[in-house]
């Protein structure tokens, strides 16, 4: 097999999970994913605007601030792992977890509560991403990566409105009070998601119906694919985490002009994932992912040169937008290969392992080093590592 043909040839063959005509009255319907994934959206990106006001509030150091990314995105990891084939059900202990560990977010008294609230928080969104994204891979035949970027745009959309209600509301009202009408939000969903259930008695057929089309991943193409999730989670959690502060130390701004610099990365990334469906109708998957690492590469060098906020400023939305194809085609591009539930589950926990660790070491290296623009090089470094994998993919036997 060619290299080339190593990605692109599952796409020329269709790989039905489910009946697309049948899919839309399963549990949960397209409206309440779409609805989960606005609020996966806000969580995952829940930190970086009010990283500053806790900081400010507890006294953190950035290596201690890291660690609240940490315990998030290690409990994501652990809800993606647990992945089952009985999706709607997971998406149902995500939700619950969701509110759970966001209500306890909301009440800690200090860091190591709260460490504790965001690990149980983030295993529930880890938990929605993982489920949203599977069910969503696998009713999709046509266009998977096409359909699947329209999905991620809702993420997305969700993550933008994290920073904007940050810098709307922060001002105006308590942060424990936001955090619990956040919680409840998680609890709405649930409830909508229980309604379903009880509606739906071919729950289980369509457990079965994706597990009959499942085929095992060979192992080089589950540590490949495992290898492109994790980098991808921890660029965007690094520039989406530390965005906001790094633009309040080097572009001379306000809090709440910092607030909207992760704003301004968010558009890009909302704009550009809605893009970035339209371009995948036009162009293979491979061809627009290596593309989109090329350009974010450079630009997220520029970033760590850059000392005004009108830069910042522009770089942060160019990022976005170049970031954008980035997850959805190569999570297409796993999912041709239709996995195993929990096999997919298992990568995709591979970008909350990357989103734990790597922001985390970026604030370790910002604190020794003195430097958050030095510590731009874990970022840096780990977009031209997904650049050389994506162009160097392994070969495979049949």
């Amino acid at each position: 097999m060619k290299v080339d043909e190593f990605v692109t040839q599952p796409f020329t063959e269709p790989a039905p999970f489910l009946d697309t005509a049948d899919a839309p009255s399963q549990p949960p319907t397209l409206g309440l994913m779409h609805a989960v994934f606005v609020l996966a959206g806000l969580g995952t990106m829940l930190l970086g605007p009010i990283l500053p006001l806790l900081s400010a509030k507890w006294h953190l150091t950035d290596s201690q601030a890291g660690l609240l990314l940490l315990a998030q995105f290690c409990g994501a990891t652990l809800g993606g792992v647990t992945v089952s084939s009985r999706l709607a059900k997971d998406l149902l202990t995500g939700l619950a977890a969701g509110w759970i560990g966001f209500l306890g977010f909301a009440i800690a008294p200090g860091l190591p509560l709260a460490l504790l609230a965001l690990f149980i928080g983030g295993f529930g969104v880890g938990r929605m991403i993982a489920t949203v994204n599977i069910l969503g891979g696998s009713r999709s035949t046509a266009n998977r990566g096409s359909a699947l970027a329209r999905l991620n745009f809702t993420f997305a959309f969700g993550a933008l409105l994290s920073p904007l209600l940050a810098a709307w509301l922060t001002p105006h009202f308590a942060l424990r009070d936001l955090l619990l009408a956040f919680a409840i939000c998680f609890l709405a969903c649930q409830i909508a998601l229980t309604f379903e259930l009880r509606k739906a008695p071919r729950v289980d057929a369509q457990a079965s119906s994706v597990a009959a089309a499942e085929s095992p991943l060979p192992p080089r193409l589950f540590l490949y694919f495992a290898a492109l999730i994790f980098l991808y989670g921890g660029i965007e959690t690094c520039l989406a985490g530390w965005l906001t502060t790094y633009a309040l130390r080097y572009g001379q701004a306000s809090l709440v002009l910092s607030e909207y610099t992760m704003v301004l990365l968010l558009c890009g990334l909302t704009s550009g994932r809605a893009l970035a469906s339209w371009l995948m109708l036009k162009m293979p998957e491979t061809t627009l992912l290596r593309i989109a690492l090329v350009f974010s590469a450079g630009l997220a060098g520029a970033l760590a040169l850059a000392h005004q906020a009108a830069w910042i400023a522009g770089l942060a939305v160019l990022l976005g937008i170049s970031l954008a194809p980035i997850f959805p085609a190569s999570f297409a591009l796993l999912m041709a290969h239709r996995p195993p539930a929990r096999t997919a589950g298992i990568v995709l926990a591979a970008s909350g392992l990357g989103a734990a660790a790597i922001p985390w070491l970026m604030g370790v290296v910002s604190t020794r080093a003195n430097s958050l623009q030095f510590a731009l090089i874990l970022p840096v470094g780990a977009v031209a590592a997904m650049l050389l994998l994506s162009v160097l993919p392994p070969r495979t036997h049949h």
